[in-house]
């Protein structure tokens, strides 16, 4: 006979009420069966585990070295069992996450906040990336998910989280800088500085398209990766840009933002479209949610 984890719960239950109905009672088994099957047991481990007379029944010697070992077991058991459930409700496992360089500075706080505080086990790593590391990352499957900015590539999925004003940014004392809003036209005349053409050709698509529709082929005197360079320029004077408004958290001084009249940015989170799981479906819900109770664009 094959020792079975049945057979040491039995065990552990006769162990403890020192009873054979009072354990039957317990497991809900008849006591015929009980005393079967704990028969059966010491019979395949050749040896005797209780003594059973008149005055009762009581572990042997054997008996008493085995039940620590048995109980141990059966909880190293019902360890896996637990582990395995969390995992598959996505409580545990691993976690990468990828923000847009532009983004991290008010989707990273909280992101990995909520993430902590309701998944605590979850093995958590984020990576602060440019937009053409991030998307080779996700379809490599180095990251589970991003938070980035459209448009992206038709094998991401996206959910689209916050949506914020698109601002033009000025130099402090520009003419404009004290309008309440612009269009973008009224910026035809200007000096700008822009990203690098190559840096992520589908958002340069769409800057044409946008400058294209205002009338006009932005004059681009200096080219820059990232927010923080393009931020500088502008506040060195060398010329405009076109930024959400959220990067106003990177630099606040030197700089004015004035809002592109119906000019609309948004951020998402980005997934591979062929993957799914537990746990990335807990973060696109715990992201949806976070997103609707508050806005993220404060944070940085």
């Amino acid at each position: 006979m094959t020792v079975d984890l049945r057979h040491l719960r039995y065990f552990v239950a006769v162990a403890e009420h020192l009873s054979f109905s009072r354990a039957a009672e317990h497991l809900h088994l008849a006591q015929q069966s009980l005393s079967q099957q704990i028969g059966a047991l010491e019979r395949a481990l050749d040896v005797r585990l209780f003594d059973r007379d008149t005055r009762g029944t009581r572990l042997t010697g054997a008996g008493h070295f085995f039940l620590p070992e048995a109980r141990a077991v059966l909880a190293r058991f019902d360890a896996a069992v637990a582990v395995a459930k969390r995992a598959a409700s996505g409580e545990v496992g691993r976690l990468d996450l990828a923000f847009l360089t532009s983004t991290a500075n008010y989707m990273l706080p909280p992101v990995v906040r909520a993430v902590r505080e309701r998944f605590p086990d979850l093995d958590l790593t984020t990576h602060d990336v440019p937009i053409d590391e991030l998307v080779a990352g996700l379809r490599a499957g180095r990251f589970d998910a991003a938070f980035t900015r459209p448009p992206l590539v038709t094998d991401l999925a996206t959910r689209t989280l916050i949506t914020e004003p698109v601002c033009a940014v000025l130099p402090a004392g520009h003419p404009l800088a004290d309008r309440a809003t612009l269009e973008l036209a009224d910026l035809a005349d200007e000096d700008w500085v822009l990203t690098p053409r190559d840096l992520w050709p589908p958002w340069h698509a769409k800057y044409d398209r946008d400058f294209a529709a205002a009338g006009f082929t932005p004059r681009v005197v200096q080219r820059a990766a990232g927010v923080p360079n393009l931020l500088g320029l502008v506040a060195a004077g060398v010329g405009v840009t076109r930024l959400a408004r959220s990067a106003h958290n990177i630099r606040r001084t030197g700089v004015v933002f004035v809002p592109l009249a119906g000019d609309r940015a948004e951020t998402v989170v980005a997934w591979p479209a062929t993957r799914e799981g537990p746990v990335l479906r807990n973060l696109l819900d715990l992201t949806t949610d976070l997103a609707a109770t508050g806005d993220i664009t404060s944070w940085g």
